[in-house]
């Protein structure tokens, strides 16, 4: 980024230089390639573009913070205050026009840097929303040529009791049916395989710190996940697992969720605060027959093995 000085302040290139670009080059990357994980690379590479903008807009305005702060220190160790008399520099113009002078082409920078970081987040937040509206569409187009297919294994525990597990999905079939189960797309492509964790002596985060969610808030517990997906707009940053509502016979949802465990997924259900994956034969049957229905209305494929 080039300086130059005029009329006694250092004035830096724009800090949006080269980021204008950014938008457009993901979105020319999403119409030219069709697949579902080249849609989600292209939203990542605008995020980690807008992450790079910011981080240049910032480091602009702190060093016209400092510009400003050196001019003032700089100007009272010349005895340049508002109070000396303009006579006792030889001429010297007067200190208060000096610093008026000064700090007004300081304004204007700060002001100009206050437009283009604003007209910089509008052209982002436009491209992120025509990213997510052809991601959701491709998702829904991709449901109605072909049904994700899934192989419900079940382990009995007891007479009354059974633990359920279903193979291991991959590619595109995790985003097609996190849309399928709960009407959103996730905000990742990998996302239900990823085991990762910042924090060794903890399991993997349920949520990834995208769409809101503050780096604070990735591991609430079964209640606070399940008022976060619910309350999630379109697009929701899950991590590890995929969530499903399945109905009561009484009403209401039951919040189950399908977490992945190495080479299969286990399915637990929300049980106050927690998460449990030892299911009552009601719990066991009715998730089955949440799965079957959908696989009579022709959305989903289904095998069953009770072992």
């Amino acid at each position: 980024m080039s300086d130059t000085t005029q009329g006694g302040v250092v004035k830096h290139a724009g800090a949006g230089e080269g980021a204008a670009s950014g938008p457009d080059a993901a979105l020319a990357r999403l119409r030219a390639l069709e697949t579902l994980e080249s849609g989600y690379e292209a939203w990542l590479e605008l995020k980690l573009e807008q992450a790079a903008s910011r981080l240049r807009f910032r480091e602009e305005r702190e060093r016209l913070e400092q510009q400003g702060s050196f001019l003032l220190g700089a100007v009272r160790a010349a005895g340049l205050t508002p109070g000396t008399e303009p006579g006792l520099v030889a001429g010297a113009a007067a200190p208060g026009e000096f610093l008026r002078d000064a700090e007004e082409k300081l304004t204007q920078a700060r002001d100009a840097l206050a437009r283009s970081e604003a007209e910089s987040e509008a052209k982002h937040a436009d491209a992120f929303a025509r990213i997510r509206a052809t991601l959701k569409d491709r998702v829904q187009r991709y449901l109605a040529a072909s049904r994700p297919s899934l192989t419900l294994l079940l382990r009995r525990v007891g007479t009354e009791r059974a633990i359920l597990h279903l193979a291991r999905v991959s590619g595109d079939t995790p985003a097609l049916l996190c849309f399928l189960f709960a009407g959103r797309i996730p905000s990742r492509y990998g996302f239900l395989l990823d085991d990762s964790t910042e924090d060794v002596s903890l399991a993997p985060a349920p949520l990834y710190a995208d769409e809101g969610v503050g780096a604070d808030e990735v591991r609430p517990d079964a209640a606070g996940l399940e008022a976060r997906v619910r309350g999630a707009g379109e697009v929701v940053p899950l991590k590890g697992f995929l969530p499903v509502f399945v109905p009561r016979p009484s009403g209401g949802e039951d919040f189950f969720r399908l977490l992945q465990r190495g080479a299969v997924l286990e399915v637990e259900v929300a049980d106050g605060t927690a998460f449990r994956n030892v299911l009552s034969r009601e719990e066991s049957e009715r998730f089955a027959g949440h799965l079957l229905r959908l696989k009579l209305e022709g959305r989903l494929g289904l095998d069953i093995e009770v072992g």
